[in-house]
C-alpha cells in the first residue's frame, strides 16, 4: 500500500509538517531509504523497533520504513514517564527505540540497553532504499494496552487485519483523494496510526501532523492549509464550538468522533455551527481495530448515544453478563508473549471479550453502557483504576486508594480517588497528593480530585464496592 502510493498518487502533497512539504513520491523515497537504514542497523524481517515520539513527518517516515524493512512497529505513549515507557520497549523486545528528544519537557533517556536513536539526527535518510517481501498474514504492529491489572499488554495486528479494517473506516468517514487531513490524534494510537496515516494512504489525503494540541495553532492551520477532515476526540470539537470567527473554519468537511460519552446536544452543536457535512463516531479496541461504526445520516441521537453497527464480517454478540464480544478478520493475533493472556481474553469459539458492557438498540445499533474492568477515558486517552491505584499506593502516606472515573464537561471523564491515609500523615492535601503523582505518572492517569476516607466500603472478600464510591459522588 505505502510504496504503491507513489504510482497511485505521484506528485500530489503527502505530508506538510512546518516548513516541510512532501509529495507522495518523495515521501515513499525516504520511505525505502529509511528502510535501507534500518536493515543497516540490523534489523531484519520480525524484528521489532519502538518508537517513542510526538506526531511529525519523520514518525510516518520511521514507522512505514521499519515495515518496508520488514520490522515490526511498537509505538510508545508519549506521555509514557521513562520507568513506563522503558518497560513497554524492554519486554516489546525492540531492537531499537526511536524518539524525538525535548518534546513537552519529558526525560526521553530510556533504561535500556538497545541503541537511543534521535528522530532528528539524520539517520532516517542515511539509508540506501530497500525494501524487504512480507505477507498480509505477518505481524505489523504490537500496540501495547494496559488491562486491569495495569501490566499493559501488546497486541499484535497483521498487515491484511490493519488494510482491510481501514479501507472501510476510510470510506464510512467519507475520507476522499485530495482530502487534507489535521492529524491531532496521536500516532501511538490506533485512531491517529490507523484510521489516521493507513487511511490517508489508501486514499491518496495529506496528512498533516499535529505534535501538541492547541486551539489557536490548529485553527491558524484549518484557515491556511484549507484543511477537511479533522477527527478527534469530544474536547477537540468542543474546543472548536468557542472560535470566535467560525468562517476561519469553513473548509472543515468531515469529522470522526468517539472513545467517550459524548452528549447529544455536542452533537447537535456540531452540525449547527460548524462547517462538517459528515461526522462519524464509532467503537472499537487496540484488540479489534474497528467493531462497530455509524452510518452515513445516522442523526445526531444515534451519533451520540450508540456506537453505530458492526462493521462488515464482525460478528458482536452481548453474553449473558452484558459483556460486549467480538468475533471476526479483525481481532488480534494474541498478546506478544503472553499466550495466558491471550487464552483469556479469546475465548475458544474465537470471541474477544472485550471487557465493556453494551446493549443493542432496536435499530440494531451497539450503545456502550459501561465497563466491565473499570476502565474510563480521559479525553480519549484510557485510564486504568488498578495501575494509578498502584502508583498513589507508592507515596509514603497512602495506606489505600481507589479510583473511580467521574464526569467532566470538556475531557469527558477524569480520575477521583479515595484514599486512606497512614498513620502519621494526616496532613497528606489533595494539592500535595496530585503534584506528586504528575511527578511520576502520564498527565491523563493523574486524580483531578482527592478524597480522603477514613475507610474505603469493603465487601465480605475484601475487595472496594466502587459502586458505593460511584453513589457517594452522584
Amino acid at each position: 500500500m505505502v510504496l504503491s502510493a507513489a504510482d497511485r498518487f505521484g506528485d500530489a502533497e503527502a505530508v506538510v509538517d512546518g516548513p516541510l512539504r512532501l509529495t507522495f513520491t518523495e515521501l515513499v523515497h525516504r520511505i525505502r531509504c529509511a528502510a535501507g537504514a534500518f536493515a543497516e542497523l540490523g534489523v531484519a524481517k520480525g524484528d521489532r523497533v519502538a518508537v517513542w515520539a510526538p506526531n511529525s513527518a519523520e514518525w510516518i517516515v520511521a514507522a512505514f520504513g521499519l515495515m518496508t524493512a520488514g520490522g515490526v512497529l511498537v509505538p510508545v505513549n508519549t506521555r509514557f514517564k521513562p520507568d513506563e515507557a522503558g518497560d513497554v520497549i524492554t519486554r516489546s523486545g525492540a531492537k531499537a527505540v526511536l524518539v524525538q528528544k525535548d518534546f513537552l519537557g519529558l526525560d526521553y533517556s530510556v533504561a535500556t540497553d538497545v541503541p537511543v536513536i534521535d528522530l532528528k539526527s539524520g539517520f532516517l535518510s542515511q539509508g540506501s532504499p530497500f525494501e524487504c517481501a512480507i505477507s498480509g498474514t505477518d505481524i505489523a504492529d504490537v500496540i501495547f494496552t494496559s488491562g486491569t491489572t495495569g501490566r499493559p499488554k501488546g497486541a499484535m495486528m497483521n498487515h491484511l487485519q490493519t488494510l482491510r479494517a481501514y479501507e472501510e473506516w476510510a470510506t464510512l468517514a467519507d475520507l476522499r483523494r485530495g482530502d487534507r487531513y489535521l492529524m491531532i490524534n496521536p500516532y501511538f494510537h490506533t485512531f491517529g496510526l490507523k484510521a489516521g496515516l493507513v487511511a490517508s494512504f489508501l486514499r491518496g489525503a495529506t496528512m498533516l501532523p499535529v505534535a501538541a494540541f492547541d486551539v489557536d495553532t490548529v485553527v491558524d492551520l484549518i484557515e491556511r492549509e484549507r484543511i477537511t477532515m479533522l477527527p478527534g476526540p469530544p474536547t477537540l470539537y468542543h474546543s472548536l464550538l468557542t472560535v470566535g470567527d467560525k468562517s476561519r473554519l469553513a473548509s472543515l468537511r468531515a469529522g470522526v468522533t468517539g472513545a467517550a460519552d459524548i452528549p447529544v446536544e455536542l452533537i447537535r452543536r456540531i452540525r449547527d455551527e460548524l462547517p462538517f457535512q459528515s461526522l462519524m463516531t464509532g467503537y472499537g479496541l487496540t484488540e479489534a481495530g474497528n467493531v462497530t461504526l455509524s452510518r452515513p445520516g445516522d442523526s445526531p441521537e444515534d451519533v451520540a448515544t450508540t456506537a453505530g453497527l458492526p462493521c462488515e464480517d464482525v460478528e458482536v454478540r452481548i453474553a449473558d453478563d452484558g459483556e460486549v464480544l467480538v468475533r471476526g478478520y479483525n481481532v488480534m493475533q494474541g498478546y506478544l508473549d503472553d499466550p495466558e493472556a491471550t487464552a483469556e481474553a479469546i475465548d475458544a469459539d474465537g470471541f474477544l471479550h472485550t471487557g465493556d458492557l453494551g446493549e443493542f438498540t432496536d435499530s440494531g445499533r451497539l450503545r456502550i453502557v459501561g465497563r466491565k474492568k473499570d476502565m474510563f477515558i480521559v479525553g480519549g486517552f484510557n485510564a486504568y483504576p488498578a495501575e494509578i491505584e498502584g502508583f498513589l499506593l507508592e507515596h509514603p502516606g497512602v495506606a489505600q486508594a481507589a479510583v473511580i472515573g467521574v464526569p467532566d464537561e470538556r475531557l469527558g471523564q477524569v480520575g477521583k480517588a479515595f484514599v486512606v491515609c497512614k498513620d502519621g500523615h494526616a496532613g497528606l492535601t489533595a494539592e500535595a497528593l496530585i503534584a506528586w503523582s504528575r511527578e511520576r505518572m502520564a498527565g491523563f492517569k493523574v486524580p483531578r480530585y482527592v478524597e480522603f476516607l477514613d475507610e474505603l466500603p469493603l465487601n465480605a472478600t475484601g475487595k472496594v464496592m466502587k459502586d458505593r464510591l460511584r453513589d457517594s459522588v452522584r
